[in-house]
This record gives C-alpha cells, structure tokens and sequence, in this order.
C-alpha cells in the first residue's frame, strides 16, 4: 500500500507525473472550456488527452486561455498525448506529434504515448479510423514497434516531449521495447479498476521502472453508447460497473465518500495513477477529494480480492465477441483472443 497526498507523483527517470489526472475522453470540444477550467482550480495538474480522441484543438485554447491570465504556468502542467494508430509508423511519429503540439499550442508534450500497438492505414489527419469501401477498418499489418520507439526516442532528442510511454501493450511487447531501447519508456497507460487489477503487469512494470496510469478506474458507463454510435454491436459484450459493488458501498459509507472515491483511493495506495473521465463539474471536484482519508490494510485487502483477471476486461479480449473487433488479425493485438 502506497501512502498518497495531494503531491504524490508517480517517478521514472526525469518524469514526475501526478498521481490523479484529468481523463478527457469523450469530452467533446464544447465541453473543454468548462471543464479545464473547473479542474484547474480544483487542483488538477495533470491533463490526459489523445490526438484520436479529436480534442486537442479545444484543450489547446483552453489552456492557451489559461496560461495568459497568469493564474498558472504551463512548467506546472502535466500534459500527455498520444501517437494514434494511423500514425504508427517511425516516419509518421514526428508528423503526429508536431501536430499535436500545433493542436495544443505548446512547445513540448510532458509525456508522448504509443497509443495502441495496431497500425492502421494513413489516409490523412482527419480519418482517425480509415476503412474500406465495405466498412472494415484499413488495418497496416506491417507495424514495428521498435521502429516506432526509436523514432519515439528521436522526439525525446528533439525536445518535442519529455517523455515517452506506451498505452494498452502487453507485457511481452514491454519487454521487446526495454530490450532494445536507448531511452526506456517511463509509463504504461492501460485498463485498471477493481475487476481488472493487472497485478503481474503492473508488478512487472514496477520491476522495471515504468510507471502505470490506469485508464477507466470508475468502469466506463459511457462505452456502450460510444460503440454503438459508430456501429458496433454491443451483444455479448462486457459492459461491469465497479460503482455499484457492494463492498465498495459498504467501505464508501464507512468514510462518509462516495464509491468512486474508494476505487480511486484503492488504485493509488495500489501504486498506479489514475485519470478518472468527467465533464461535469461538481464530479471533477467530487473525484480529487480523495486525500483525506486511508484505507486500512483489511480495506485494501478486501478490494484487492475483487479482482476478476481476464474476465473484467472490458476493452479488448475475451466476453467481448459481440463486438466486430477488426483489429484482432493485426501481428501485434496486445489483449488475449
């Protein structure tokens, strides 16, 4: 168990990453403003965005709005993006992140992530997920990670992003990048929460000094909604609401808090960041007032035990058939099939 504060960062090399950050995925353009705003001054310091989440252009004005009134300095800011599959090729790396930093109206990126393993074709800035004529999705079969990573290494040189990271690989594609790099990646980003723990993924992260932000820590009530609005089936798949556990109740009703404060206050005694998704204001505050309380080891204990393996992933893997994932006949799909 982790002792955590309201200035916990998780370390790697020169990267001092906040423990609890701002997840924007899913937040629409229109929202930005309010939300960055409401977040700031709530205490957050740590902003979690992705070019594929089309976002990056609003939370660049919003920031540039920020830093001009004075009340912060951009040095106090945490900001991390991501490389998105149809950039995932070395020659593509520089032109995404260049335009990321164009997006963002910054001068450097904190932390510049691998968003997922799997290239896709580039048909240009705007087709984030290209497909054919019969609506499959163009997947780039020939995608090399280490070529990737080296050209990821050469944005680090640059000094277009501080650091760099990888999100949603799995512990075999870890290891290849930490055998064969110059500079090692500093931080993972995947799916935690209560039903999928990680526990021999983050151990071995941690092993190996790469930090872990867990992606999703409150479940993901919005994921339904996001796949069938692009057309996907939802039958059969794996939709869990860690909010609604009965042992998280019960230990939410003891501290006088509300569940999502016990999932978030687990996850980080665990010893993973967290980046809990909201637009909406009164939450973003709720979910930074987790400092004001511990867990006691029989609590954690208790949580720790509610771990589902495989069987609570939501995105990705196993329980999910009902979704046409098209990604998974790619050489380096990182969730079990």
């Amino acid at each position: 168990m982790a002792k955590i504060n309201a200035k916990s960062v998780l370390t790697s090399g020169q990267m001092k990453m906040p423990v609890i950050g701002l997840g924007t995925w899913l937040s629409t353009p229109e929202e930005i403003d309010t939300t960055l705003y409401t977040a700031i001054e709530a205490g957050y310091r740590h902003i979690d965005t992705a070019y594929s989440y089309q976002n990056e252009t609003a939370i660049g004005a919003s920031l540039a709005k920020i830093f001009s009134r004075g009340k912060i300095k951009r040095e106090d800011m945490f900001i991390v993006t991501k490389l998105p599959m149809i950039g995932n090729r070395a020659e593509d790396v520089e032109v995404f992140l260049k335009k990321s930093l164009e997006n963002l109206q910054l001068d450097y990126i904190d932390l510049y992530l691998i968003h997922i393993p799997v290239g896709m074709v580039n048909k240009g800035f705007d087709e984030i997920f290209p497909k054919d004529e019969n609506g499959r999705l163009l997947i780039d079969h020939s995608t090399n990670i280490l070529e990737i990573w080296r050209a990821m290494e050469a944005q680090v040189d640059a000094g277009r992003t501080k650091s760099i990271g990888l999100s949603n690989f799995n512990q075999s594609q870890i290891k290849r990048v930490l055998d064969n790099c110059c500079i090692p990646p500093v931080n993972l980003q995947v799916e935690i929460h209560i039903y999928l723990q990680q526990k021999e993924l983050v151990s071995f992260c941690k092993q190996n000094g790469v930090t872990v932000c867990a992606y999703s820590p409150l479940g993901s009530p919005s994921y339904r909604e996001f796949m069938e609005e692009r057309g996907y089936s939802m039958e059969g798949a794996r939709i869990l609401h860690p909010m609604e556990d009965p042992a998280i109740n019960k230990i939410a009703e003891k501290y006088k808090k509300q569940p999502s404060h016990i999932l978030l206050r687990y996850l980080m005694e665990y010893g993973v960041a967290v980046i809990p998704k909201s637009t909406n204001p009164s939450r973003i505050k709720q979910n930074i007032n987790v400092f004001d309380f511990e867990l006691t080891k029989e609590e954690f204990e208790r949580i720790s035990a509610l771990d589902r393996g495989e069987e609570g992933r939501m995105f990705g893997g196993r329980g999910n058939e009902g979704i046409v994932n098209l990604m998974e006949s790619h050489p380096e799909y990182p969730f079990p099939k």
